[in-house]
């Protein structure tokens, strides 16, 4: 995997997150399609262009979990331990009950909302950077499969979004989504994805 991005493709992606365009970059899993994740229009523009319905909610990235405090009313106590057990293992979702400060298109029907604490080099830089969380959802049309790496993303979706990073390009790894578990406001866990 590559580690070094290059510094004017972040600015690059900076200066579109911040005119509330959307960008398609590479995750610490799967290519992803972003925006700010406060920015309810940025969000609605994500929806339709993954022709996909705004009561699928979607997740988002966080450089630090002590920034969730900022996005989700009460953090239970369950989601410190399994963020503090899993911290620099496999990538983690986890969804949150009663979100806050987030554009409301953005939240599950409940409220809830799945975050990811990201510590890939580039989405952290992102997220620091812009100073708010960043929607990740799959490099996809909804119903097809997702982009593993660069070469999987349709044309349709290159020509849609407002900037395509440069950062793992020729990446040929492959990653895999992300492990899902939601915690409710009486700290049960539901795994969703393994």
């Amino acid at each position: 995997m590559e580690n070094r991005y290059d510094k004017q493709d972040l600015q690059q992606a900076l200066k579109v997150l911040r005119e509330g365009g959307v960008i398609l970059y590479p995750t610490d899993t799967v290519w992803g399609i972003g925006c700010d994740a406060t920015n309810a229009d940025a969000v609605a523009r994500v929806y339709e262009i993954k022709k996909r319905v705004d009561s699928k909610a979607m997740l988002v990235l966080l450089d630090g979990a002590g920034k969730l405090q900022g996005y989700v009313e009460n953090v239970p106590e369950t989601a410190w331990m399994l963020l503090e057990a899993t911290e620099g293992q496999c990538p983690m979702t986890i969804i949150y009950p009663k979100a806050k400060n987030l554009a409301p298109n953005l939240l599950a029907e409940d409220g809830s909302v799945g975050i990811r604490i990201t510590s890939e080099p580039f989405t952290k830089a992102l997220c620091e950077q812009l100073r708010h969380p960043i929607v990740s959802t799959s490099a996809n049309i909804s119903g097809e499969p997702a982009a593993k790496t660069f070469k999987e993303i349709s044309h349709e979706l290159l020509e849609t979004v407002d900037y395509v990073c440069q950062f793992r390009r020729n990446d040929t790894t492959t990653y895999k989504p992300s492990s899902i578990i939601k915690i409710d406001e009486k700290e049960r866990i539901t795994i969703i994805r393994p």
